[in-house]
C-alpha cells in the first residue's frame, strides 16, 4: 500500500471513539501486570472497542494492542496503546493519551495521538506533514541546549530497575545542567506529540514498546523532528531507545545522551 493517507479517517474514527470511552468512564478495577504497572478496566474495555472497530473496517489489516496482544496478519497492523499514562489517568491528572498507529513491516508510516482531556488531536501520514486539530505543525527552530526543554520517559520499574535506571539518572543529570527545564510528563505519546507541536524540543525515552512510540514517532518526523536510536542509526519498531529531537538541536542532545551513557558505565 503506498497511499497510507487513505486510512486515516478509519484510524481517527477509531481513536475518537476510544477518547469518548476514556472521557465517560471512570478507570474502575485495576489489574496489577509487573512492579508498580497496571492496567485500568478501561484500558481493556478501549482496546477491544478499537479491536472490534478496525477489524471490521480493515479485516485485511492485522492488529497489536498493549493488553491483549496480536489478532490477524501481521505484515501491516494497526498498533493501539489504549491509554498512554495510566497512572496519569488513574489519579485524574490530564497527560495521557489514545496512541494509534499502522504499522508496515517494522516501520510505522500513520498515526493518530489525542490527548482527550486536552483538547488535542495529533495525526500525520507518512511523506504527509503533521498536523494538530487539523492545522499544521512543525518542530522547533530552537538551536541552543540552553533553551530546550527536553521531556525524558519514565524511570525503570522492576527487578532490574536499578542497573536500569543508572542511565536515566546519568542522562537526567547531564540534561539539567545543559538545558533549560527537563520535564516527565508520563506520557511517551504526548511528549512526541508536543515535540511534534513545538511545545518541547526533545523526548527521550530509553525503554520501547511499541505501543508506546509508533505513532508518535510518526507524527514527530512528519514534523520535522529527528528520531534515530542509540547509535544514531534511523528508528523503527525495534529500537530499543527513542531519541527524537528538533532538527538544530540533534547533533547536541545526541552528544548529551552519550556523554550520560559513558557516565553511567564508568567510561568517561
Amino acid at each position: 500500500m503506498s497511499d497510507y493517507h487513505d486510512l486515516l479517517p478509519v484510524a481517527v474514527e477509531a481513536v475518537r471513539r476510544a477518547s469518548e470511552t476514556m472521557r465517560r468512564r471512570p478507570p474502575g478495577m485495576l489489574t496489577v501486570k509487573g512492579d508498580r504497572d497496571v492496567a485500568s478496566e478501561v484500558d481493556y474495555a478501549i482496546e477491544r472497542e478499537v479491536r472490534t472497530f478496525l477489524v471490521t473496517e480493515t479485516p485485511e489489516i492485522g492488529f497489536l494492542g498493549e493488553e491483549e496482544g496480536p489478532v490477524g496478519p501481521a505484515e501491516m497492523q494497526w498498533v493501539l496503546d489504549p491509554i498512554d499514562g495510566t497512572a496519569n489517568f488513574v489519579r485524574g491528572l490530564p497527560l495521557c493519551a489514545v496512541s494509534l498507529a499502522l504499522v508496515h513491516g517494522s516501520e510505522a508510516v500513520l498515526g493518530v495521538i489525542e490527548l482527550p482531556f486536552l483538547e488535542s488531536r495529533f495525526t500525520a501520514a507518512k511523506a504527509d506533514g503533521a498536523y494538530a486539530n487539523g492545522q499544521r505543525i512543525r518542530a522547533s527552530s530552537i538551536s541552543r541546549l540552553s533553551d530546550a526543554i527536553v521531556a525524558v520517559g519514565d524511570y525503570a520499574v522492576g527487578t532490574d530497575a536499578e542497573d536500569r535506571n543508572r542511565l536515566r539518572l546519568a542522562l537526567t543529570a547531564q540534561l539539567a545542567a545543559d538545558v533549560q527545564r527537563v520535564r516527565m510528563t508520563g506520557s511517551a505519546a504526548l511528549d512526541l506529540a508536543w515535540l511534534a507541536e513545538g511545545r518541547l524540543d526533545a523526548a527521550l525515552t530509553l525503554s520501547n514498546h511499541a505501543w508506546d512510540m509508533a505513532a508518535g514517532v510518526v507524527i514527530a518526523r512528519a514534523a520535522g523532528a529527528v528520531v534515530v536510536d542509540q547509535d544514531g542509526g534511523d528508528h523503527d519498531l525495534h529500537s530499543t531507545v527513542t531519541l527524537a529531537v528538533a532538527p538544530l538541536l540533534a547533533e547536541a542532545v545526541l552528544a548529551t545522551y552519550h556523554k550520560a551513557a559513558s557516565a553511567a558505565t564508568g567510561d568517561q
